[in-house]
């Protein structure tokens, strides 16, 4: 017979470990081509839209100027950008990861800590009015708290009523900013004609429209995806017309001026010797109103964040949740889809209501050019790219976005480099698309896509987004 010998001990060769896959040659060729089809595509876009500008001169003549410079910026940047793009996917190994943007475990590190950061959070914002004045002076905070402040946490506050609907119900509203418009119409119509005061309009806007949202869920009870998005567009931009055309009851595109204000417990915000600066003993200042504005629309933003957060663990909640993940499953489980789709557009149109009766309250005018599709949109964009189900990601999304086109007002010294003539706050919609565009390649899932179990047995376990809809369970 054969045998067969084996070798064991140090005079044992050592096993060939598996050859590393080498990393994919640059074709620079290949990279130059798509850089400069993408530059020519650019071209052909910028020529129409950026190419010229227009104006009218002193005898009411369009005039033609052009722009060939920021033409050639446009290319270069989409060129140059294109090019890295296809010279990072030609090095990329397969089966290898791509390249984190944060370090690995940075969102685990915040979850872990998720209470800690929650209450350094609402620190900062219930000592932002202070820092604002201790940075910039009384003179100087008015915008940062007015624009910064309080304009930010109103989106905020509509992100998570709108968070309600898509991102725990799965029902996607494009007519979100309807509810808005009912709530700002409500509290103007009824404080100018029947004199009636903030606090006590605040809830009732909130009914009216929480009503409207009623009235909307029961002709889109059967219906999903597309189909009800559509219809959703459709009855924002119906209340948005009848707004505009019933003139006896709108006042049209004219508006309605003279919106009575919110005052501290009866005593106005007045230079008036009943005013609130003359009774405290203090100097009159506007900064007075604003500050207060932005106190009342935090507690209304902290309001729906603890009812959204105790809704989620609550039946109701739950039932939202399988209803986003499978209609089919939630009906066999004995859900009642009707109360539950309704439950949702009614509560979040709430949030809406509250949001629009305080945007009337703090701006004095409204008219139906505030609450256009765009803001619907902008709104959704919120939801979408900071995480759909995600209180915080709301957040975030909610102070880049709004934020960051504030921030675009401030960048005068950009003028040094594209000339004095440019003005950074016509480009912010260009920037917003970049920005949705970075997001949907980085995290298509939104900025924070992993949320915590509704209900847990034991102990919280992660669930594969293989397994869920909407990130991870």
């Amino acid at each position: 017979m054969a045998t067969i010998q084996t070798t064991t001990g140090p005079t044992a060769a050592p096993a060939k470990s598996p050859a590393k896959s080498p990393a994919k040659a640059r074709d620079l060729g290949a990279a130059f081509k798509e850089a400069g089809f993408a530059a020519l595509v650019t071209l052909g876009l910028c020529i129409p839209i950026i190419a010229w500008g227009t104006r009218q001169n002193l005898d009411n003549v369009l005039v033609l100027d052009p722009r060939w410079g920021a033409v050639a910026w446009a290319v270069g940047i989409v060129f140059v950008g294109r090019f890295l793009v296809a010279l990072r996917q030609q090095s990329r190994v397969p089966g290898k990861p791509a390249v984190r943007l944060l370090p690995h475990g940075t969102i685990a590190f915040f979850q872990r800590h998720s209470r800690l950061f929650s209450l350094f959070g609402l620190g900062f914002l219930i000592t932002f009015p202070a820092i604002a004045i201790g940075l910039a002076g009384w003179g100087g905070s008015l915008k940062w708290i007015d624009n910064f402040g309080v304009q930010i946490l109103i989106y905020v506050m509509l992100g998570w009523g709108l968070n309600i609907v898509v991102g725990l119900a799965g029902l996607l509203d494009l007519g979100y900013v309807a509810f808005y418009a009912v709530g700002a119409y409500s509290y103007a119509l009824l404080a100018k004609n029947f004199g009636l005061s903030f606090w006590v309009l605040l809830p009732l806007a909130g009914i009216l429209a929480s009503f409207w949202g009623m009235l909307l869920g029961f002709p889109v009870l059967r219906l999903r995806g597309d189909y009800l998005a559509i219809v959703t567009l459709a009855f924002g931009e119906i209340i948005r017309l009848v707004l505009v055309n019933w003139t006896d009851f709108s006042n049209g595109y004219a508006g309605i001026s003279g919106i009575p204000r919110p005052s501290f417990f009866g005593i106005p915000f007045t230079a008036a010797d009943d005013g609130f600066a003359a009774v405290f003993g203090l100097e009159f200042s506007p900064l007075y109103r604003t500050i207060f504005l932005y106190y009342l629309i935090l507690c209304l933003a902290l309001l729906t964040a603890f009812v959204t957060l105790r809704l989620r663990r609550l039946p109701v909640g739950r039932a939202w949740e399988a209803l986003r993940e499978d209609e089919i499953a939630c009906r066999s489980l004995g859900i009642n889809t009707t109360n539950t789709k309704l439950t949702a557009f009614s509560i979040g149109a709430m949030f809406g209501g509250f949001a629009g009766s305080f945007f009337a309250a703090r701006q004095g005018f409204i008219s139906p050019e505030s609450f256009t599709f765009m803001e619907s949109a902008v709104i959704l964009a919120i939801v979408v790219l900071g995480g759909m189900g995600s209180l915080w990601g709301c957040a975030i999304a909610a102070i880049a976005m709004i934020g960051g086109t504030e921030l675009l007002r401030e960048l005068e010294w950009m003028k040094a480099i594209f000339g004095p003539d440019f003005d950074p706050t016509k480009y912010r919609m260009l920037i917003f698309g970049f920005a949705m565009v970075v997001i949907m390649i980085w995290k298509p899932r939104g900025l924070i896509s992993v949320r915590e179990p509704t209900a847990f047995l034991k102990e919280k376990k992660k669930i594969s987004s293989d397994l869920v809809q909407e990130g991870h369970g």
